[in-house]
């Protein structure tokens, strides 16, 4: 009987890879974007997105261009209102981002929406990551 494995990590893309900018939105409409998720991999991986903590240093979030690993902060801090997660949705702000979790088979890919209501007048600035499986 002859027995054979490959180990290999996932491999993923993500575009844009760091910045999504809605740039001057008119008050009380809505712009949409999308960033794109796709596994390059031979493997299935399941992804979730967070919104990150607001004293992560900026330094902790690299880029996942070429699947680079991203904080894995999972500690929210003590008296801190939590992001709201409904439905494979995650409000944050001005923004909403949808699906928020998910699986991708190999070579296959994700589109996730980023929307955004401008609210009230001034500057709205949110971080997020994503943690995916095996990465």
């Amino acid at each position: 009987v002859r027995v054979s494995a490959k180990a290999v990590y996932s491999k993923y893309s993500l575009e844009p890879a760091s910045l999504v900018s809605f740039g001057a939105v008119v008050k009380g409409t809505k712009k949409t974007q999308t960033v794109m998720l796709e596994n390059k991999g031979m493997l299935s991986f399941r992804f979730r997105i967070h919104q990150a903590p607001k004293d992560a240093p900026a330094s902790e979030s690299k880029s996942s261009k070429q699947g680079e690993s991203v904080p894995s902060a999972t500690k929210r801090p003590v008296g801190r209102k939590p992001s709201a997660l409904t439905q494979g949705h995650l409000s944050l702000g001005m923004f909403t981002v949808s699906p928020c979790a998910g699986s991708i088979s190999p070579w296959g890919q994700q589109k996730i929406t980023v929307e955004c209501v401008a609210g009230q007048e001034g500057t709205c600035e949110e971080h997020i990551y994503f943690d995916i499986t095996c990465r």
